[in-house]
């Protein structure tokens, strides 16, 4: 913690100071409902900075941390991240969590010609040149989670339940689709959204536990997003609904979520990730004990740090294989950089601005960490699903055609410089 705040008052001083010629701005939550996850990435990006400074910094130069605070408040971020660019000069920015997080920057750093790295699973169907996405796509995590459900555990009916924004919505339009697709009837799936927030579940568990009542196997799909997973999860342990019941897998719930609450009930209940802190590889080993000195022994890791990881050390090598830190040559050199992943294999950034990324089911435990029961090699990030009859069609290639949503079948790309 002494460590921290002292990493704070760094930030408070090197923000206004002229003259730090490399800035990274860190654009995560502080406050709000979303602080339950985001916050950690902020330390995050703290200890990346301040290992890469031991090391020599980049260019010649320190690396300066820019901290700001939109408070998940959406619009907010918008303008927190025209400050970082316009009064900060921030080289670069790392940030968001939500997906309305991430789409209210979008217009900002495409105008001004930003450039960010967004660390969490998303619902893809998006591709911008000022965005490199170091999250799961769907294909690279809900997917691979249904067809589990599907193949393992004989899923017959499922409860898509999620928060009431894009991401949820996006995603659970593309297994909606993908489960119709599968032979589950329409009438065997059930989908609830609810608010940032939203804390009194009791009527939404107790439907979904009504769905198993003609005999079927149910099982939840959650994008249940920020604090309102403690209310979801201690619902369903009042209910003494166990994972051999109607197991849950969840993609927006990892280990600093879990920290938070008794897990005691919540053993068998399941999370898709492309990274858990169970991972056993000499990477993971380091990574841990250099967060656990930084933030503290009881500090946990998860996928979105693992996430800014890769994204971060990327970014530092195409600066590095560019000479500058200017965002042109940067994102020219982005393509194809190579960084080792900390579950035992490559993430290699792909020409639509999305990693080749393992997939990896894990199956919570009573000490809130997952025992790994799945894990896939590289799994190329796809921004545009193949199971949506309008984004079959698109494919991302920005080095190459430079168009992030190209039509095959017009050979035309929709757009060329911005999603809006």
């Amino acid at each position: 913690m002494k460590k921290l705040l002292m990493s704070g008052a760094a930030i408070a001083l090197c923000a206004t100071s002229a003259t730090a010629e490399i800035r990274v701005g860190v654009l995560h939550s502080l406050s709000g409902t979303m602080a339950i996850s985001e916050t950690t990435l902020r330390d995050t990006m703290l200890m990346l900075i301040e290992q890469q400074n031991e090391a020599g910094g980049l260019l010649g130069e320190e690396i300066v941390p820019v901290v700001v605070d939109p408070a998940s408040d959406w619009p907010l971020f918008a303008e927190r991240a025209r400050e970082l660019l316009t009064v900060h000069d921030v080289d670069v920015i790392f940030g968001a969590w939500t997906s309305v997080s991430r789409k209210s920057v979008l217009p900002v750093i495409e105008e001004l010609n930003g450039l960010m790295f967004y660390p969490v699973q998303y619902e893809g169907e998006e591709s911008s040149r000022n965005v490199f996405y170091t999250g799961a796509a769907p294909n690279q995590q809900a997917i691979p989670a249904v067809d589990y459900f599907l193949e393992e555990l004989g899923v017959e009916t499922f409860a898509l339940l999620g928060t009431d924004y894009v991401y949820p919505r996006t995603t659970n339009r593309i297994l909606e689709q993908y489960l119709l697709d599968a032979g589950i009837p329409e009438e065997n799936i059930f989908v609830n959204y609810t608010p940032f927030g939203h804390s009194d579940w009791s009527s939404i568990v107790a439907d979904v536990v009504a769905l198993g009542e003609s005999g079927s196997q149910v099982g939840v799909i959650s994008t249940i997003n920020g604090d309102a997973n403690v209310g979801f999860y201690n619902e369903l342990a009042a209910l003494d609904v166990s994972a051999d019941d109607i197991p849950v897998v969840a993609f927006s719930v990892g280990e600093e979520e879990l920290s938070g609450l008794d897990t005691s009930n919540l053993v068998g209940h399941l999370a898709a990730w492309n990274y858990f802190q169970s991972a056993d590889t000499p990477e993971n080993e380091a990574f841990i004990e250099a967060w656990q000195a930084f933030a503290g022994e009881d500090r946990v890791t998860n996928d979105p740090m693992e996430a800014h990881y890769i994204g971060f050390n990327m970014w530092v090598q195409a600066v590095e294989a560019a000479g500058t830190t200017e965002v042109d040559a940067v994102r020219d050199a982005m393509y194809g950089q190579e960084v080792t992943n900390l579950t035992g294999g490559t993430a290699v950034m792909l020409p639509n601005h999305h990693l080749a990324k393992p997939v990896l089911i894990g199956e919570i435990q009573a000490d809130g960490q997952f025992d790994i029961i799945s894990q896939t090699t590289e799994v190329p990030g796809d921004a545009w699903t193949d199971y949506l009859e309008e984004s079959a069609v698109l494919v991302s290639d920005w080095p190459g055609l430079g168009c992030g949503m190209y039509n095959t079948e017009t050979e035309t790309c929709v757009q060329l410089e911005s999603n809006y």
